[in-house]
C-alpha cells in the first residue's frame, strides 16, 4: 500500500484514482502523518450479495428467551450517545 498525505491527495487525486482503478494499487492517506482514510477498488470492497445475507440470517440460530432481556441489560449500562460527542478543537 503506498502512503500519500492529504495534502498531496488533493493535488493529484484524478492521477491516484485512475492508479487504483486501472491497476489495483492502494493507498493509505495520512493527515499529520497519522493514517486516516484508505482508497482501494471498489471491487474489493464487494461482500456478500443480498440473497447470500438473507440465507445466512434464515440459517442462523434463532436467539433463546433470554436475548432480548441481555440486550435490555447492554443497553441500560451503556451511556447515552450524545454525551459521548465533544466540540471539535478550534
Amino acid at each position: 500500500m503506498t502512503r500519500i498525505s492529504a495534502t498531496e491527495l488533493a493535488r493529484r487525486l484524478s492521477d491516484v484514482l485512475n492508479r487504483v482503478r486501472y491497476k489495483g494499487e492502494r493507498f493509505v492517506v495520512e493527515r499529520g502523518g497519522e493514517p486516516v482514510a484508505a482508497i482501494e477498488p471498489a471491487s474489493s470492497l464487494a461482500g456478500i450479495t443480498l440473497k447470500e445475507f438473507a440465507d445466512l440470517l434464515r440459517d442462523a440460530p434463532r436467539p433463546d428467551d433470554a436475548f432480548a432481556d441481555d440486550l435490555e441489560r447492554i443497553h441500560s449500562a451503556q451511556p447515552p450517545a450524545l454525551s459521548q460527542f465533544r466540540e471539535w478543537p478550534s
